[in-house]
């Protein structure tokens, strides 16, 4: 029996969508955890970015008990969620020209390395021209956005195109524009986003196939344990000590 209150809904909404994003980017997910198989396999270095609440599927793959450990957090000061004050300045510096390619270009990102690029729309100058200029740099670029946005929105990047149209690989998050999976004639606007949930559920299944590759290759995948387990922040060490030249989060 369906169960129709608020709560039933917004959580049959998520089940669906994640149904989706099974069913219809198995093969995306299956490309992208191979290139990052392929990255790590190369000694690449790898790197995620999120502004404003993509920042929360990003910070999901940093120092994760049961993630991968070579996965580095790309922060933009203001723009990695609501800790900037006030929080309006995030959505602003979203649109700002120029900073991506300054925070690249002062980062460790160098070529061969993979920078996955969150972005629910896509369609703001920041995460555009992070995929812009990373690819020139010769950095492997996957994007996760929901594509439905550029054909219902239009791009704030002065180029008029989308994060989806400069990575090498897409993986379509199929969240609504709005990002806002209720309504109710009680309540005035759209409400319950389901972006961070499905979004999050998507990388970690990017994630799980990178380790596997990685392991059908006969290469251990460096994984972190929970540190709260015996032995966790022993064996977290010696990952951490075997791969400094490729972990960032800790210096």
């Amino acid at each position: 029996m369906s169960d129709r209150t608020p709560a039933g809904q917004f959580l049959d909404a998520a089940i669906g969508l994640l149904q989706r994003v099974r069913d219809e980017e198995a093969e995306p997910i299956s490309a992208a955890g191979t290139l990052l198989a392929d990255t790590v396999a190369a000694g690449g270095r790898l790197f995620a970015f999120g502004a404003g609440h993509s920042s929360l599927a990003a910070q999901d793959l940093v120092y994760r008990a049961g993630g991968l450990a070579l996965m580095n957090l790309l922060a933009v000061p203001g723009a990695v969620g609501v800790d900037v004050v006030p929080a309006t300045l995030g959505s602003a510096l979203e649109r700002v020209d120029g900073l991506a390619t300054a925070v690249l270009d002062s980062s460790p990102l160098r070529a061969g390395d993979a920078l996955v690029i969150i972005s629910l729309s896509g369609r703001n100058a920041l995460p555009v021209e992070m995929a812009l200029h990373a690819r020139a740099l010769g950095v492997r670029v996957i994007g996760v956005t929901s594509v439905a946005y550029a054909t219902q929105t239009t791009s704030r990047h002065a180029s008029g195109t989308f994060l989806k149209d400069h990575c090498d690989l897409v993986l379509d998050s199929k969240i609504a524009v709005g990002d806002a999976e209720l309504a109710l004639d009680t309540v005035p606007a759209p409400f319950a986003p389901a972006s961070t949930v499905v979004t999050a559920a998507l990388l970690q299944a990017v994630m799980a196939t990178t380790a596997a590759t990685l392991a059908d290759r006969g290469i251990e995948p460096p994984l972190l344990r929970s540190g709260n387990v015996d032995g966790g922040h022993e064996w977290n060490t010696h990952v951490f000590t075997e791969y400094a030249d490729r972990i960032f989060y800790r210096h």
